[in-house]
């Protein structure tokens, strides 16, 4: 009964049948072979867009360099405080970006709203002697597996662009004020780790939610949902992509054998694989949470949207759990905010994937029924 994380569980067979197809024969390398100019051909057929796709090998490397095409040195990039940008990567969009400053928004269960961002924007008055506001990053699914509407993007995006101040009069003349924020048009980054898993949960498509509703550029993530190594970073706004090649070779994420990353991309979209594992985990974490609800012992205080699950349950019941063979994470109880769980009582996040055994989440939830009956 592991609900650790869908990074316990391994590659999609599918996906693994791929790699090993791909081992057979010779191939161009360093990005340059068949494999991963289809992939992004199969990228541009998803996102309904011709996009510029770079194929890496982590989550955390997609979205340092994703951000360095954004923001420069002296940037600021506005995230969520708890984002992996900000607290899980070791400070790699930092390195990336050469310097650039990460500013993390405590917004409730997991997201931001336009209203943080305009407020945090206000307070950049000093001119060169605060960072420039270079770029926004949202998750999505977030932290805290919630989902980001359209609508919710698309606020987020005006947000980034503030309108010019009026002009000022001054002696019967007309002087433009001169604002950091008059013509700043910030740049919109997703980190889609689990990207799949938001769009199977909005049952939308891929563009409705990224480069339609504003983004600029993504890290699209397959590692979590069946994927060995399996990210990309995605330009919707291409001339972002001119010279990416040249920071993926810098930050050491040009394979020489690139095709294993290609082979795995069109694996991972033939038949929409990724979208059909993303609607599998999530499914089997709304069963999860149905059946921790009906528990009576534990409660659920954020809304399960996509594969992730978070609960409030007795400390003295979670042990007994976790004695039992059961794994998951205890998380941060400060992500509830001001008294949100009482001293005997536990914060958890559960994790489900698409190759989560069914019978592991019955097996668990009768488990929770047993002990809370004790």
């Amino acid at each position: 009964m592991n609900f650790a994380s869908d990074n316990v569980y391994g590659i999609h067979p599918k996906i693994l049948a791929a790699i090993e197809a791909a081992n057979k024969g010779t191939s161009a390398s360093y990005g340059y072979d068949d494999y991963s100019k289809r992939a992004e051909e199969k990228l541009s057929e998803v996102f309904e867009k011709d996009v510029r796709a770079f194929l890496v090998t982590t989550g955390t490397a997609a979205n340092g360099l994703a951000l360095s095409a954004l923001a420069p040195s002296y940037g600021a990039i506005i995230t969520h405080a708890e984002a992996h940008a900000a607290v899980d990567e070791c400070n790699s969009p930092e390195m990336f970006t050469g310097g650039a400053k990460i500013i993390g928004l405590h917004g409730t269960l997991g997201k931001i709203t336009p209203e943080m961002v305009k407020k945090t924007l206000k307070g950049f008055i000093r001119g060169e002697h605060d960072p420039k506001p270079s770029a926004i990053s949202v998750t999505n699914s977030t932290e805290l597996g919630r989902v980001y509407t359209p609508a919710e993007i698309k606020a987020l995006a005006a947000a980034a662009v503030p309108q010019s101040p009026p002009p000022q009069t001054l002696e019967g003349e007309v002087h433009e004020i001169e604002s950091p924020i008059r013509s700043r048009r910030m740049k919109f980054h997703m980190d889609g780790a689990r990207f799949a898993n938001a769009v199977a949960s909005l049952g939308l498509k891929p563009s409705e939610i990224t480069w339609k509703a504003g983004i600029d550029v993504m890290s699209f993530g397959g590692t979590k949902n069946g994927g060995m190594l399996l990210e990309a970073v995605v330009f919707f706004d291409t001339k972002l992509a001119e010279d990416f090649l040249y920071r993926r070779m810098r930050g050491g994420q040009l394979i020489s054998k690139s095709r294993y990353l290609g082979a795995q991309m069109l694996a991972y979209l033939e038949g929409d694989l990724w979208l059909e594992n993303a609607r599998k985990a999530n499914g089997l974490a709304k069963r999860l949470a149905e059946g921790l609800k009906a528990s009576n012992r534990i409660r659920i205080p954020i809304p399960t949207e996509a594969n992730e699950i978070f609960a409030v349950m007795p400390r003295a019941l979670h042990d007994k759990a976790q004695a039992a063979g059961a794994h998951y994470y205890d998380w941060m109880p400060d992500t509830l905010g001001p008294g949100g769980i009482a001293d005997d009582e536990i914060f958890v996040r559960f994790v489900l994937s698409y190759a989560t055994p069914p019978e592991d989440v019955e097996r668990f939830i009768g488990l929770i029924k047993d002990l809370s009956s004790r």
